[in-house]
């Protein structure tokens, strides 16, 4: 159904309610959800309130279908529209030219459904058998309910142009075949219509029941707490008992409505069974209300023709108001699927060749870019690409390595077994070189796990970016090439790992291989043994009185050489034995399986162990540096640069092959079904946005 640019409408124009008709209709028509809040009237209230009677007075017509139980189980858009009579009736109210069971029916009043285009009903009984029928086809017979709406546009000399939202009757107890959840089911689907902004509330209660127990007022209340957009409509005014009467209510004195109540008196279940002419009731209802002492004097504010003119004054001007933003909302949302609808891209392909060649070349473009920090969509919120690799070699990498300490698995007493060790059979004059050679190679060795630790976030980093990267529209559009491209890029970079970690791991062996004792920043072993001596240095003793340096003092001299042994073991080997008497020592036992230290260090010792420790400390921090340094290089070389570089003909030659293009360009159901959804949008918006252009 095009929309057809006609003359345009004047914002006081009583077309505008006819305008939102043909904007409801352009998005039923084509099957998609209404994305653009239309101004509406919601007609709520519980099964037993009257409401199918309120909207039958407002017709004119019986057409509703009647029954216990929930009756309206889909929301009926009811387009009532004003059309001048063409045709005098006849006396009896039936063309002589129309074979119907209706004795109402006539050519100047019919209904047509927007399901069945073109068909006419002016058998009104027929548009409630096709109300049902509709409705068993989406709900089944089981009273089960649905939100699919069904469009009936009712066109007829005898109504004011009016659109109203007939919803299913509230509820509290599941009858018969209802499902047990029928309460929630038919409260959360009032609740989206009603909740909506642009929904005026026609909240129907019976007079005779008590007002704060209306189930439509209060589920009216919960989304318009003010009353801003509410309507109260009273019904069965006529069956209140004798002295009783709806004034306060109408006063706005129980519970006050911005928009007011109307009253209205409904026909009989007796008249409805005896299929009395709404035409009588009417006629009933005005003699009611102008013959009650109560309402008498406000007659003319009571009864459905009144209800009816406000209804269509409130529709009209509520739509007025809202225009404008109607209009915003159709530009934006028409914008917004046209750009989603170029994303998705033409189903119609080209060369299968061209356009997978063309993929790997964006694709290995973007990854440079993103590798690169050149994107054009950097983040402000977050490091991303090659930013966080640089975070994984400064940050991450550096203090693993810095962590490391070569002395927290080495302790004093291990050097000190060390360097007796590295000294052989001969004692040593001097602190051994080899010593700290063994011990400072050990702790290299200890550098190869946050290295290789070091590879393995990097790699990490990279499929991040290719997740980034296959996130892409274009890749769910094909999730062949999707899965294809992830397949291939992934064994390159676990190709491009092994070469990684052995270079890392040859750098660490390189290390680990060569000491360097003339490194520059080296502390050599004379530079450590006197920071040594300064440490244990005592302080010189000074005269107070003349300020002098005294002399060191002299130890007395033994009366005679002693054989006995020395009491603080300082033997070379003093403190692998503990202090033995003369006896066993004289017996010279063999030594024990295992010769261990049992006692403290020695001065000496303590001296040796701590100039060790030092040399140990200076070349250590060399070696960290440098491999702070060159991991990142190695990895950079090897794993970075190399997929940089060779990521192209990698993908050329792992996928561009004919015998399986058209496979990979082999769309996903998703892209098929969104590119229908979005070109039923961009139609649907399309013919929406110049309906409202007319509108000046």
């Amino acid at each position: 159904m095009a929309a057809q640019a006609g003359p345009s409408i004047n914002v006081n124009d009583p077309q505008l309610i006819t305008l939102v008709n043909k904007l409801q209709d352009v998005f039923t028509t084509v099957g998609v959800q209404n994305p653009i809040d239309l101004p509406q009237i919601a007609v709520v209230g519980s099964q037993s309130s009257g409401k199918s009677s309120v909207l039958e007075n407002i017709v004119g017509r019986d057409f509703l279908p009647r029954g216990t139980g929930i009756v309206t189980r889909r929301p009926l858009i009811l387009q009532l529209i004003n059309r001048s009579p063409p045709h005098k009736l006849q006396a009896n109210g039936v063309n002589g030219g129309l074979d119907t069971s209706d004795k109402e029916a006539n050519v100047d009043e019919w209904g047509e459904f927007l399901h069945i285009p073109g068909q006419k009903f002016f058998d009104f009984n027929k548009i409630r058998d096709e109300i049902v029928k509709e409705t068993d086809s989406k709900t089944g017979r089981n009273a089960g309910i649905s939100p699919a709406p069904i469009n009936l546009r009712i066109y007829s000399p005898n109504v004011l142009t009016l659109t109203l939202v007939d919803l299913p009757g509230l509820t509290k107890v599941p009858v018969g075949d209802q499902p047990r959840d029928i309460e929630k089911q038919i409260k959360d689907m009032v609740l989206k219509q009603i909740q909506k902004p642009n929904a005026i509330i026609l909240a129907v209660t019976a007079a005779n029941t008590d007002l704060a127990n209306s189930d439509g007022l209060k589920l009216a209340r919960e989304v318009d707490p003010e009353g801003q957009r509410t309507i109260g409509v009273l019904t069965k005014v006529d069956l209140m008992d004798d002295g009783t009467d709806v004034v306060d209510i109408l006063a706005g004195r129980i519970i006050p409505l911005r928009l007011g109540y109307v009253p209205v008196v409904n026909r009989g279940q007796r008249d409805i069974e005896n299929k009395r002419a709404i035409s009588f009731a009417l006629e009933n209802e005005r003699n009611f209300f102008e013959n009650h002492k109560a309402y008498r004097n406000k007659a003319s504010y009571c009864g459905t023709p009144y209800l009816a003119r406000k209804l269509n004054l409130i529709l009209m001007m509520h739509i007025k108001n809202t225009l404008p933003d109607i209009k915003a909302r159709i530009s934006s949302s028409l914008q917004k699927y046209t750009t989603e609808l170029g994303q998705l891209g033409d189903s119609m392909l080209g060369n299968s060749a061209n356009i997978v060649l063309q993929i790997i070349t964006e694709f290995c473009n973007e990854y440079r870019t993103v590798l690169d920090g050149n994107n054009q969509e950097l983040s402000s919120v977050e490091l991303s690409g090659g930013a966080r690799i640089s975070f994984v070699f400064h940050e991450l990498y550096s203090n693993g390595v810095k962590a490391v300490d070569p002395f927290d698995q080495v302790k004093d007493i291990d050097i000190r077994t060390i360097l007796y060790n590295s000294s052989g059979s001969s004692p040593a004059l001097f602190v051994g070189t080899t010593a700290f050679e063994l011990i400072v190679k050990q702790q290299i060795k200890r550098l190869e796990d946050p290295s290789l630790k070091c590879v393995s976030l990097v790699y990490d980093e990279l499929v991040r970016i290719l997740t980034g990267l296959l996130q892409k529209q274009l890749f769910r559009r094909y999730p062949s090439l999707k899965e294809k491209f992830h397949q291939v890029v992934i064994a390159f970079f676990k190709k491009s790992l092994d070469p990684t970690n052995k270079l890392v791991k040859d750098l660490v062996a390189m290390e680990a291989c060569y000491v360097n004792t003339g490194h520059p920043d080296f502390l050599n072993g004379h530079r450590a043994m006197a920071i040594v001596n300064e440490r244990n240095a005592k302080p010189t003793q000074v005269d107070p009185k003349t300020g002098r340096p005294l002399p060191p003092a002299v130890p007395p001299r033994a009366a005679s050489p002693s054989l006995d042994l020395p009491a603080d073991n300082s033997g070379f080997f003093g403190s692998f034995f503990a202090p033995k008497n003369k006896k066993k020592m004289a017996a010279m036992d063999s030594p024990p399986p295992q010769l261990k230290a049992s006692g403290t260090l020695s001065e000496k010792e303590v001296n040796e162990v701590e100039v060790i420790k030092l040399l140990i400390n200076s070349y250590y921090n060399i070696t960290r540096r440098t491999m702070i340094d060159m991991v990142p290089k190695a990895i950079m070389l090897n794993l970075v640069q190399f997929t940089k570089d060779e990521m192209q003909r990698e993908l050329l030659e792992q996928m561009y092959r004919t015998t399986e293009l058209d496979d990979l360009l082999k769309e996903s159901d998703y892209t098929v079904r969104r590119r229908k959804e979005c070109l039923q949008m961009v139609e649907s918006l399309g013919k929406a946005n110049e309906i409202v252009s007319q509108v000046q």
